[in-house]
């Protein structure tokens, strides 16, 4: 889906990118795809929320772990646009109250 990714960019208001936080070997091809995403002009001051899910699975890797293995500090300090963090799980609801908060914070209240 990557691919046509762009052709959504212009209407875009927050932007929230999801990784599989139990699956390892898709980490770097997760974190290019990241990388391409942030480097797009159009999102250049788009909020970001990097979500780790999955992690009601008993082989996810921390956010500790996850932050490492993309190298996030790096990320997020070259970034133009502010990226925040958070672990979830949309099978359990983890994580989602805080997404939503992020979502109003970032958007405000919906009409």
């Amino acid at each position: 889906m990557g691919p046509i990714w762009p052709s959504y960019y212009s209407e875009c208001s927050a932007l929230l990118f999801v990784v599989d936080a139990a699956n390892p070997t898709q980490v770097s091809s997760s974190c290019v795809q990241l990388l391409s995403v942030l480097s797009a002009a159009q999102l250049a001051s788009v909020p970001v929320l990097v979500l780790f899910n999955k992690i009601d699975l008993p082989c996810y890797m921390s956010l500790a772990e996850m932050k490492s293995l993309f190298r996030m500090q790096d990320i997020v300090s070259c970034a133009t646009q502010p990226i925040t963090m958070l672990e979830t799980s949309a099978r359990d609801g983890t994580g989602l109250p805080d997404v939503l908060q992020w979502l109003r914070a970032t958007l405000g209240e919906p009409r």
